[in-house]
């Protein structure tokens, strides 16, 4: 039962403690470290809208999602999408599926995966798959982790 205090209390001066250095921090400006006496000089500082050294400095402008989809497609940045550019990301999908090269998905190419599932849980070769063989078919998710503990000690052996 002691265990259970000592950790309570551990877990209060923990978020104390970071309570107090939060706080404490939140207010100032930040701490820039001393720098020693050789030191080189720091660059120019760049104002707002200024320049240094002669050049400008370029911004950077937020992109919505749809822009940056937008900007995936367009390849050749005319600011247009054409068919081509279009089906473009889709063509390598498809010549995957496409197994004989003629340019056409038969069922056959385009269910390839699914038959060779099919194929696989086939334990007996029947062209039937029972109960048992059906449930390996099922998709494989990842579940919790379990937990690797130890198992719990009684209260008797605390002491």
């Amino acid at each position: 039962m002691w265990r259970y205090l000592a950790g309570g209390v551990a877990a209060l001066l923990m978020v104390a403690a970071g309570w107090m250095l939060f706080s404490s921090r939140a207010g100032t400006e930040p701490v820039l470290p001393a720098m020693p006496q050789n030191a080189p000089a720091p660059p120019p500082a760049v104002e707002a809208g200024g320049e240094a050294g002669g050049a400008d400095v370029p911004e950077a402008t937020p992109r919505t999602r749809e822009e940056k989809r937008f900007g995936r497609y367009d390849k050749d940045r005319d600011g247009g999408i054409t068919n081509a550019e279009y089906l473009a990301l889709r063509r390598k999908a498809f010549a995957k599926l496409d197994t004989n090269g003629d340019g056409r998905l038969s069922f056959e190419e385009w269910s390839a995966r699914t038959a060779a599932k099919f194929t696989a849980a086939d334990k007996d070769r029947s062209g039937v798959l029972d109960a048992a063989e059906f449930a390996t078919t099922a998709v494989k998710r990842k579940g919790k982790p379990r937990c690797s503990c130890p198992p719990a000690r009684n209260a008797d052996e605390d002491d």
